[in-house]
């Protein structure tokens, strides 16, 4: 089996010919000891840091930094002048202060993130094809801009479908572009491959968003192939963990990245164990965080993967849910049982009919608005060999649930334009 092409992507950044496990872990703790002098002799928001650490194991001494920090004390974890900033993103925070999180990045930043982007897509990008990108768009070093370029650096054609547009639009796309492969958030993908098994789609790259079985499962079972899963986030620079040819886990860029898994306790947990990922940015240029809670749960798999690589691989990863999600109004019901986004999905995209859905809380019970294939039978009786939409239940982790079902039109919006999230209503209203 083919090595990752992230493991040479990796070995070429960093002048090494091999990269044992041995060889990343001297990169990281030379990189972090880089790091921490920086920090030191800034006098920033790490300053009362060691300058120095004699082990990688060391780094669990220190103390985690969380969103809160990033909201509170951004401007003073950013290490470079404000001239020398490329790009800023912000994230609107959930708390009651108003105040949102923002991420720096310096030219040299983006300029990784594309180099990693390229490598991870060289998977499944081949010279003289067309990728359509269903990301977001939003002008100088963007992160749809910066997909299409690394798209350019491996000889093949960039499609911006962006966000926002229809179904129709999207295949009109699809049909005058003719892409070989696809990236973007899942769900869409699916919905597009459900309205046209057809079309020219043979390979896709998915991120942005948590993807359970059953959506995986419809994807490939259209696609005629396994899907490539991407995982990054604004504070790993946009882009942290690829698919390989063994598609059995993500491969960490760890040259860039130190991550860890910890429990509720805080402390690491072994391989193979669950837990929320800590990220340390050794190679962060404008705003380096060290041991972030992401608040996202993961694994690191203990075994070596198939491929040969010995960067460290991330399994599925989530987002930690610490408290019911339709209870955050105070309108709790007495079950005070957990629902998710995810559960939902994995629910509702396994019947083949459904194209896409947005679940909203409304006076304690919750509300499922979708689209399903114009002209699918959804009301086909229980005991039938298809799986009926009727068969759905009105009951859903102790929630009552209402159902509303209509054929999708070219016109029609995807439900979500961004990661797929239980909505709430202010009485009664959407």
């Amino acid at each position: 089996m083919k090595k990752s092409n992230l493991d040479r992507w990796v070995r070429e950044k960093e002048g090494r010919s091999s990269l044992t496990r041995k060889d990343i872990e001297e990169i990281q703790l030379q990189k972090l000891n880089r790091l921490l002098a920086r920090e030191k002799k800034r006098g920033g928001f790490y300053g009362n840091f060691p300058e120095k650490l004699e082990s990688l194991e060391q780094l669990t001494e220190l103390p985690f930094t969380t969103g809160e920090d990033m909201v509170r004390f951004g401007n003073r974890m950013v290490l470079l002048s404000q001239a020398e900033i490329d790009r800023v993103r912000t994230q609107e925070t959930s708390g009651t202060t108003g105040l949102a999180k923002r991420v720096f990045y310096s030219e040299k930043d983006n300029e990784r993130t594309i180099s990693f982007f390229a490598a991870g897509l060289s998977e499944l990008v081949n010279p003289g094809e067309r990728t359509l990108i269903c990301m977001p768009f939003s002008g100088h070093s963007g992160l749809g801009e910066m997909i299409s370029e690394a798209i350019r650096r491996l000889g093949a054609e960039p499609v911006p479908g962006g966000v926002g547009k229809t179904y129709g639009e999207l295949l009109d796309l699809l049909e005058r572009h003719r892409p070989q492969t696809f990236v973007g958030m899942p769900v869409p993908l699916l919905s597009l491959l459900r309205m046209r098994p057809d079309c020219s789609l043979e390979r896709a790259l998915i991120s942005a968003d948590v993807c359970p079985d059953s959506v995986v499962r419809g994807i490939e079972n259209l696609l005629h192939t396994k899907l490539y899963p991407h995982y990054g986030s604004r504070e790993m620079g946009m882009g942290g963990a690829v698919t390989c040819p063994a598609f059995e886990g993500m491969h960490l860029r760890e040259n860039d990245i130190i991550a860890e898994i910890v429990g509720e306790d805080g402390f690491l947990v072994p391989n193979g164990e669950w837990g929320e990922l800590v990220i340390t940015t050794i190679q962060a240029d404008a705003m380096p965080l060290i041991r972030y809670r992401t608040g996202d749960r993961a694994r690191i798999f203990s075994e070596p993967c198939p491929c040969g690589s010995e960067l460290c691989r991330l399994d599925k990863v989530t987002r930690i849910e610490k408290e019911d999600s339709l209870c955050e109004s105070g309108t709790c019901l007495e079950t005070d049982k957990r629902i998710s986004m995810e559960e939902l999905d994995e629910l509702l995209f396994s019947f083949p009919e459904v194209i896409d859905y947005r679940a909203t809380q409304r006076d304690g019970s919750l509300l499922v608005e979708g689209y399903v294939l114009s002209g699918g039978d959804a009301g086909q009786a229980c005991g039938s060999s298809a799986v009926s939409l009727q068969c759905l239940p009105e009951v859903w982790n102790g929630y009552p649930v209402t159902y509303s079902w209509r054929g999708v039109e070219a016109g029609d919006l995807p439900c979500y334009l961004a990661k797929r999230k239980i909505l709430e209503s202010l009485n009664g209203q959407a």
